[in-house]
């Protein structure tokens, strides 16, 4: 009975020092691949952020929305963002809306912007709302623009509006541009709304104005 315990207390002895190695040796593993890994940690994060701000500047790049850095760009990324240019610019010029560089253009796309050019200023002659380059119509074109010019003129007298060139009207225009100003003056003067030129008044008028400006006042006095 004594020997079989002294047994099992030597056997004891000889086991625990296994394990303790074994339990030290596992705890040194895990600490140096927890250090492996912290310590690539922020070199993993670098990479992320640099491929962030490339794909950020690649985007702002395509879009046009924004300062466009090249130096970091792939050869097929920069012919991309070349081309994305390239279209931006024509769609500019060819609208007429925002910067137009013509050295942009293919030659196709130059005659293309040329004859939009000749068709915007055509309309703003013919409308009168924008600049007119005269030099750019054709003898046909100036003639019914002239002719445009002076139509619009006539119906702005008419109709009382700025610009009237009176000097385009002509004899008939003239005569009934004036019946109409002196009619509505007289009407101004009678009611009292507008601007009134007694100097465009005819006797008969003035005396009538006169006299309703009198029946007003004796009715207002009686009225009190």
């Amino acid at each position: 009975m004594r020997r079989g315990v002294w047994v099992w207390l030597l056997f004891g002895v000889l086991a625990c020092p296994g394990r303790s190695q074994t339990s030290t040796a596992k705890l040194n593993n895990s600490g140096i691949e927890s250090g492996t890994r912290d310590g690539s940690r922020p070199a993993v994060n670098q990479v992320q952020q640099t491929s962030q701000q490339h794909d950020e500047n690649l985007w702002t790049c395509l879009t046009g929305y924004g300062e466009c850095d090249l130096s970091g760009m792939t050869v097929q990324e920069s012919q991309e963002v070349h081309t994305m240019e390239q279209r931006r610019n024509a769609l500019a010029c060819e609208t007429t809306i925002g910067v137009c560089d013509e050295s942009m253009l293919t030659p196709e796309e130059v005659g293309k912007v040329a004859k939009i050019e000749e068709l915007q200023n055509r309309l703003n002659c013919e409308t009168g709302m924008a600049t007119c380059d005269y030099s750019l119509l054709t003898p046909s074109e100036a003639a019914k623009v002239h002719a445009l010019e002076i139509d619009r003129n006539r119906l702005s007298c008419l109709s009382g509006q700025e610009p009237c060139d009176k000097a385009l009207l002509t004899l008939p225009e003239a005569k009934e541009v004036a019946s109409i100003e002196r009619n509505k003056n007289f009407l101004a003067c009678k009611t009292g709304l507008g601007y009134c030129d007694n100097s465009l008044l005819t006797l008969s008028e003035a005396k009538q104005i006169a006299q309703d400006n009198s029946l007003r006042n004796s009715s207002g006095n009686g009225s009190e």
